[in-house]
């Protein structure tokens, strides 16, 4: 299921390196499109996905069947608030936990 989310669009599948093992790790999670970057917010620092990118930001992105490389920028301020707004009005109450821990922005690398 959560591929076909990213397939449709609905979320994307990020694959990180995980900051210990080394390995590619994956996850399925919301976003906001800004034009060629794509926003992603976590609930909390201790999200792993997010500290798997506070340690190697190059990353790669799957969506709507296209898979390419990105580069995570961590969004700070009045950016990762905006980031946060953009998750909530895109998904709704569900994303109300968001803003808890760090956004980022996904850049094609």
């Amino acid at each position: 299921m959560e591929q076909e989310l990213a397939d449709w669009g609905k979320a994307i599948v990020l694959e990180a390196k995980g900051r210990r093992s080394g390995l590619p790790r994956r996850v399925t999670i919301g976003f906001a499109e800004s034009g060629d970057d794509l926003l992603v917010a976590a609930s909390s620092e201790s999200t792993h996905w997010s500290r798997n990118l506070d340690a190697e930001p190059d990353c790669h992105v799957e969506l709507r069947g296209v898979r390419r490389s990105c580069r995570a920028q961590r969004l700070t301020g009045a950016d990762a608030e905006a980031a946060v707004v953009a998750l909530i009005l895109k998904y709704g109450t569900p994303a109300e936990r968001l803003g808890g821990g760090p956004a980022f922005r996904l850049s094609p690398a």
